[in-house]
């Protein structure tokens, strides 16, 4: 019975290092391992981040898209236009935009060329195949694709906030008042005037198919909200059943469209300058280029007398009419002079070295402060006089 005892406490003993040992290894496995498991765990996050991304992807992030979320987008317009039964169709190309029009022939084309990408002859083509055509904030070669009939007009002014449709255009009255900025345009049309009879932010043709709004405000989801915005977008893009979004890229850049070379842009007469100036300017760097002479090597150290030195920095000061900073050297040279003839010490103060003067002068400390301390002179010809004052002085009181 005491064996098996013994044996019993044995095993219980044997047991216990084992049970403290496997708790232990636990921290000890996680601490060898830190760097990897920090390594995995960055992996993992990265895996979750490319995940999440391509999950909520679909989003464009160019101004103005129907698919862009952003304030600078346009996705709250295009879903509007969904539920009231527009089928809004985002295009790209100018092929895109062809092949849509060939299957919807009666639909109402959006144009948002912000860069210029288009010119007249893609415009006037959209134009043919579409019901209607509305031309966002259009550079002036797009504008031009509307007809001779519509040409810029300024801009809105800063200061305006609300602008009343002041025409008898039925989108346009059935808004009211909008709240946007940028450009004004003419045509046969014009709402949203700036001035009387002016310019306007809306301009369209007589018979509504050709139209041109000067501002990404009257659609954009930051201002889709204010005053009668949406109402003049809904009721411009959606007259009809299908909609084209249409914007263009750089694929619709025509290959007729070539940067004008520097020759076609340089007026006629530089031709002929052109070589005279060329010649002037040889001859100025001629001219300013000459050589002055070998350098002269001098062994250093060289000793420069402090005559030199002076005279030197005396003219610096002329050549940059330096007044004050003379006037200040020169108080600072006598002033620490005649301080050194009257034993003050180097930390002297101006007053005390007045008084000395004034003793020694027998002259009041006022007087000889004034030309001491207080004179500012404002010119050359003050400065010298001033000079030669203050150099009487300093004889004066050291003769004696």
């Amino acid at each position: 019975m005491t064996t098996t005892l013994q044996e019993h406490s044995q095993g219980s003993d044997e047991a216990a290092p084992t049970s403290g040992s496997s708790r232990r290894g636990f921290p000890d496995w996680f601490r060898k391992n830190l760097a990897w498991i920090a390594i995995g765990a960055l992996l993992a996050g990265l895996v979750a981040f490319l995940a999440v991304s391509t999950l909520t992807g679909n989003s464009d992030k160019r101004p103005l898209s129907a698919r862009n979320p952003a304030p600078d987008g346009a996705m709250a317009a295009a879903e509007i236009l969904g539920q009231h039964g527009v089928s809004v169709t985002p295009t790209d190309t100018l092929e895109e935009t062809r092949a849509a029009l060939t299957e919807k022939p009666r639909a109402t084309v959006l144009v948002y060329d912000p860069r210029g990408f288009l010119n007249q002859d893609q415009v006037q083509d959209v134009a043919a195949m579409a019901d209607r055509l509305v031309l966002v904030k259009p550079r002036l070669r797009s504008l031009g694709g509307l007809g001779p009939d519509f040409h810029p007009g300024g801009v809105v002014p800063e200061a305006t906030t609300a602008i009343e449709p002041g025409c008898e255009q039925e989108d346009a009255t059935s808004a009211g008042r909008i709240s946007v900025q940028g450009p004004v345009f003419q045509g046969p049309v014009v709402c949203y005037p700036i001035r009387d009879g002016g310019p306007g932010v809306y301009a369209a043709s007589a018979d509504g198919r050709l139209v041109a709004i000067g501002s990404t405000e009257v659609l954009d989801n930051e201002h889709l909200a204010s005053e009668g915005n949406a109402a003049l977008a809904l009721r411009t893009l959606g007259n009809n059943a299908e909609l084209v979004w249409y914007l263009p890229g750089i694929e619709d850049v025509a290959a007729s469209d070539s940067t004008p070379t520097l020759n076609e842009l340089a007026p006629r007469w530089l031709a002929f300058a052109g070589p005279w100036l060329g010649l002037v300017a040889v001859l100025a760097i001629s001219w300013r280029g000459r050589r002055m002479g070998p350098l002269v090597f001098e062994p250093l150290p060289v000793v420069v007398k402090a005559a030199e030195t002076a005279e030197g920095r005396a003219r610096l000061y002329q050549d940059s009419r330096a007044i004050d900073r003379a006037a200040d050297n020169l108080r600072a040279g006598t002033l620490t002079r005649l301080a050194r003839h009257f034993n003050l010490g180097a930390d002297a103060t101006a007053e005390a070295i007045v008084d000395a003067c004034s003793n020694r002068l027998g002259r009041p400390a006022p007087e000889v402060r004034s030309v001491l301390i207080d004179a500012i002179p404002a010119t050359e010809g003050q400065l010298v006089q001033w000079a030669q004052q203050i150099e009487r002085i300093e004889e004066e009181a050291t003769a004696r």
